[in-house]
């Protein structure tokens, strides 16, 4: 990254939260000069303080990228200061939920070049996944150095049209909440069958991130996976039995989940 466009014209980082901190570390770490990095954030962590990026001062005229990863609700506020930038080379990339690219075209201009992006919190431990969608204006090059900047924190993929992306929210973005209930869940059940309460929590997070881990390093599909493990009239295929009815089990209970959240992130971005 030393010798990119983005590291000769600099990268301005609007908000350095969890996810900022997260995406600024790892650019850093590939070698992306602090040198290169203007920072916009009222509230500094002290790491933020000491690194040595340029940290709430004049911003270049036309950076390479501008990645916005302020709340949504602090958008209005902080993006049309950074408005003379639109209309250009500069591509704006958004990791704030619910914001739509028509939104930032009618503060940037319909030329900019916008990326959005849904990431989700697993990114902050350079986990997670991040579904990515272009405007008219992003070429090619553009979105490759999207994807480039936000592997940082974990997997990209690329969307067909942004309409998938409220899909992408109620299942990858709000997703690692469903996952953490699901091993609250499996602890209190153990915990009800006579483990310790520590005890069962400790073996619900290992069973998880294993299995999770396992789905993603092995050759064979979950499904396949799932048969692996199931020996014929033995305990999982009897929890199994409960797990997968078809009228009370997970699956319709999973359906409704991600579409009432998919739902949800539709109407948080139609305003």
């Amino acid at each position: 990254m030393q010798d990119s466009r983005i590291a000769k014209q600099g990268l301005v980082l609007l908000g350095c939260g969890k996810m900022g901190s997260a995406m600024l570390a790892g650019w850093l770490a590939r070698g992306l000069p602090v040198r290169s990095v203007w920072v916009v954030d009222p509230n500094p962590s002290d790491w933020l303080l000491n690194l040595g990026v340029h940290l709430n001062q004049p911003l270049p005229d036309a950076p390479a990228v501008v990645l916005v990863a302020v709340k949504p609700q602090m958008m209005q506020d902080a993006l049309p200061s950074l408005a003379q930038m639109g209309g250009g080379q500069t591509v704006f990339v958004s990791v704030a939920a619910g914001i739509t690219i028509g939104t930032f075209e009618g503060i940037l201009g319909a030329r900019t070049p916008i990326v959005r992006a849904m990431p989700n919190t697993p990114a902050a431990i350079s986990k997670g996944i991040t579904a990515i969608i272009g405007n008219t204006a992003v070429t090619g090059a553009a979105l490759d150095e999207a994807e480039s900047l936000l592997t940082a924190v974990g997997a990209v993929v690329r969307l067909a049209d942004e309409g998938q992306i409220d899909a992408v929210t109620g299942l990858s973005g709000s997703g690692p909440a469903y996952v953490f209930h699901m091993i609250e869940t499996l602890a209190e059940a153990g915990a009800a069958q006579g483990l310790p309460a520590d005890l069962a929590m400790q073996l619900a997070k290992a069973t998880v991130a294993g299995a999770g881990a396992l789905a993603i390093e092995a050759d064979e599909a979950p499904d396949q996976l799932r048969v692996n493990v199931t020996s014929p009239n033995g305990t999982t295929q009897a929890g199994l039995e409960v797990l997968m009815d078809r009228q009370t089990g997970l699956a319709p209970l999973i359906a409704q989940t991600v579409a009432a959240a998919t739902r949800r992130a539709q109407e948080l971005a139609n305003g």
